[in-house]
């Protein structure tokens, strides 16, 4: 690699993003494969849906716990490392999948093969190697980055499901085992190099860098456990409406296939959410971001509690995906400003983790409130009050930050 190469926000470093990018987008194969294999999965092993949905439970803690792992062999080998081991444990866990005789055997591939070593390695080290690659334009970068993870729910659900219609689901995870087996280590060989060092970039730091050892005056583990309980918060009022959307029209008495035009909207509208997102954080920095981020989300809940005819219901979910999607971009922008580079890739497993765990909470803690008080009402208040958390932890970070006269590198 030549020395112009090496440098931020060099040509080679946007050719890395637009493999990071195919990555993503390849490896997000094991978070949406079982939302298309659940039916026919059902009908062969003879199970209850429940039983039938443990595999994607599975599958989705596999995703957090293995982020940070990965995340960790990356911060000491360098991303190729994660991302070939994923690419060949993804493979693998799609070929056992397609080849198991039960449903043990099944969600075995799925959380540990899929979930915990092969997913996982083409999220949080790639988010983190490409924070590491940009100065200026870090924040788009970032976001286009994990919009692989969107494009992942739009390209993977319908291919799947035309090749199940068509040759049925075990054929079809083989296949993508195959596939993901041919095409992603190539992809990974073209991830060469080390990050450049912040003193390398091309453009100078916009003011006194802060102290890695004592970012914003605290000690490394005390500022992430803040992010950690501000990632929780914000995720598990962004999981209210995505998860009972479809619920919470048929309780108001419209069509479930309303509920899911909603829905669709909203995701449709947090890709945008999210580019535009990378552009607002590279102007205002990352806890600015997450603050901004934090009080729209609260107003699009809000604004559930008194509408609730078709048409606004409509526009609400717009809104909500228009607001909700820059929440998560920010945190590894909060991670990169605040923190040693060399710890980018565990630093950022780690919160990622914390918000995945917002939403697994934030998924069920609407329905059992549900269950008690018969109505969502509550559900929603319960969302934006976590949301006020995040809301209170952002504010209190950048008083702090404003208090010690630190910027972020």
């Amino acid at each position: 690699m030549t020395t112009s190469e090496s440098h931020a926000e060099s040509s080679y470093a946007w050719i890395r993003l637009a493999v990071a990018l195919t990555l993503m987008t390849i490896g997000g194969s094991g978070m949406y494969s079982m939302s298309v294999a659940l039916p026919p999965l059902q009908a062969e092993f003879g199970i209850a849906r429940a039983t039938a949905s443990l595999p994607y439970t599975l599958t989705m803690i596999g995703f957090g716990v293995g982020g940070i792992l990965m995340g960790k062999l990356a911060d000491r080998f360098g991303v190729r490392v994660p991302v070939l081991i994923g690419s060949v444990c993804l493979a693998l866990g799609f070929v056992t999948a397609g080849m198991s005789q039960n449903l043990v055997q099944f969600s075995a591939a799925q959380g540990l093969l899929i979930g915990l070593l092969g997913t996982s390695a083409t999220f949080v080290p790639l988010v983190a190697d490409v924070s590491l690659w940009f100065t200026r334009r870090r924040g788009i970068a970032v976001a286009i980055v994990m919009s692989g993870n969107y494009l992942a729910g739009a390209v993977w659900p319908p291919v799947m499901q035309y090749f199940i219609d068509h040759f049925g689901w075990r054929p079809t995870y083989i296949g993508i085992g195959v596939f993901c087996l041919a095409a992603m280590p190539l992809l990974a060989l073209a991830l060469k190099g080390k990050p450049p060092a912040i003193a390398d970039a091309a453009v100078p730091l916009r003011s006194v860098p802060p102290d890695p050892d004592r970012p914003l005056g605290f000690s490394p583990n005390s500022l992430q456990a803040l992010l950690c309980i501000a990632g929780v918060s914000c995720c598990v009022a962004m999981s209210m409406p995505q998860v009972h959307m479809v619920a919470y029209c048929g309780d108001l008495g419209y069509a479930a296939a309303r509920g899911a035009e909603m829905l669709s909207l909203m995701l449709g509208f947090g890709i945008v959410s999210r580019l535009l997102s990378g552009w607002i954080v590279d102007r205002i920095g990352g806890l600015r971001t997450l603050l901004l981020g934090a009080v729209l989300q609260a107003v699009a809940l809000a604004l559930f509690l008194p509408f609730q005819q078709l048409a606004a219901l409509y526009v609400i979910s717009a809104l909500f995906g228009l607001f909700q999607g820059g929440l998560v971009p920010s945190y590894p922008i909060i991670v990169r400003e605040y923190f040693s580079p060399r710890e980018a890739g565990v630093r950022t497993g780690t919160v990622i983790m914390a918000t995945l765990f917002g939403m697994a909470l934030g998924g069920w803690l609407p329905g059992w409130i549900f269950d008690l008080t018969g109505s969502y009402r509550a559900a929603f208040a319960n969302g934006i009050a976590w949301n006020l958390v995040t809301t209170t932890i952002a504010v209190f970070l950048l008083t702090r930050a404003r208090r010690l006269s630190v910027r972020p590198a």
